[in-house]
């Protein structure tokens, strides 16, 4: 968290993810570049210009894949979580090394031709009525518009300006760039590829991103249908034994489809709040207690247990619940107050602190 807006807001963890990043990227392009023409089986060499365009191509193509595939694999297992944590830094990242991409294509197609190199890819092919030929090229094009906006709006100033819920659609274009990226490939580069190879890895990487998304939304949906018993009033939901709730942790229980509410214990204190976090909708209930207050997974942003308030000056607040204790039982009241409204801890006597 930040009181003002900066460029980024560098730490540790920030510099080792794009450190790891930088170096896994820069040894896929060294190896595509330098190692593997030495493998060449073709008649014809492929000039070292065309494997720049595809190393770079390719490499932008994986790493779209990959970052598709973290936010279900962090629904899937929470040892994950650490790559959501700057995966805004890897879309950066993707989208200029597509420009490099772009500029190595131009460059070389375009080297000695009298038509504006960039004026030339939307009226040299313009073949739109077929599947062989089809100007795969603005299909690129749209794509790289795409992950361009996305970058340009990823940083906070952009989340708090258009709030998280329009942020977060906005960058829902994600899937439609892949889509485009895909296409892009099979209509493009997999027509003319020598062997098997690029076939089966983009088949593969489409089939994993899809399947990874599946099973996160099945588990998601397995969860958001447990019943849990309600009073006559259907006012108050069992939330279970109190000794189930870990010390400095949460849990999660569904109220409706779409709203899940965070039980956390701190202590002998128990207290309920809304598991979306204000910032990015992170999972809070996900998350621990940090030096008193609720932390996100996500990006870290913190908020009171007692009234959902993140501490001055940070001014973000979510909604809190009403909690009590009944034979033995912890019961919860669906009914969310308004954000950063204080709700007094409930205390179970037989729990000892740490356990």
């Amino acid at each position: 968290m930040s009181v003002k807006y900066v460029p980024v807001i560098w730490n540790r963890t920030k510099f080792v993810y794009d450190a790891v990043v930088l170096a896994t990227v820069g040894a896929y392009l060294g190896i595509y570049i330098y190692i593997a023409p030495m493998f060449q089986t073709v008649t014809r060499p492929i000039d070292w210009d065309i494997y720049k365009a595809q190393a770079f191509g390719t490499c932008v193509f994986f790493l779209l894949t990959f970052i598709l595939c973290i936010g279900p694999l962090a629904r899937l297992d929470k040892r994950f979580l650490p790559l959501l944590y700057n995966r805004r830094h890897l879309g950066v990242i993707t989208c200029v090394l597509a420009y490099f991409h772009v500029d190595n294509i131009l460059g070389w197609y375009n080297a000695f031709s009298p038509i504006n190199r960039y004026v030339s890819v939307f009226i040299v092919n313009t073949s739109f009525d077929r599947f062989l030929g089809f100007p795969f090229e603005i299909l690129g094009v749209f794509a790289l518009l795409i992950l361009t906006i996305l970058a340009v709006t990823s940083h906070d100033f952009w989340l708090h300006f258009l709030k998280p819920t329009l942020w977060k659609t906005l960058h829902m274009g994600i899937y439609l760039a892949y889509a485009l990226v895909v296409a892009h490939v099979a209509l493009g580069a997999l027509q003319s590829a020598a062997g098997p190879f690029m076939t089966t890895a983009v088949g593969a990487s489409v089939a994993l991103v899809a399947t990874l998304h599946l099973l996160a939304a099945r588990k998601e949906h397995l969860f958001d249908t447990q019943q849990n018993t309600m009073d006559d009033s259907d006012t108050w939901m069992d939330a279970g034994d109190p000794k189930d709730v870990p010390d400095k942790r949460a849990r999660i229980i569904s109220i409706t489809d779409d709203e899940r509410v965070a039980i956390f214990r701190n202590g002998k204190k128990l207290s309920a709040i809304s598991n979306v976090c204000a910032h990015q909708n992170g999972p809070l209930g996900e998350g621990k207690i940090v030096y008193g207050c609720v932390t996100c997974p996500w990006h870290g942003y913190q908020y009171r247990l007692e009234d959902g308030k993140s501490p001055p000056p940070f001014t973000e607040k979510i909604s809190t619940y009403r909690l009590k204790l009944e034979n033995g039982r912890l019961w919860l009241n669906v009914k969310a107050l308004p954000p950063g409204t204080y709700v007094e801890p409930t205390v179970s006597p037989i729990m000892a602190e740490g356990s």
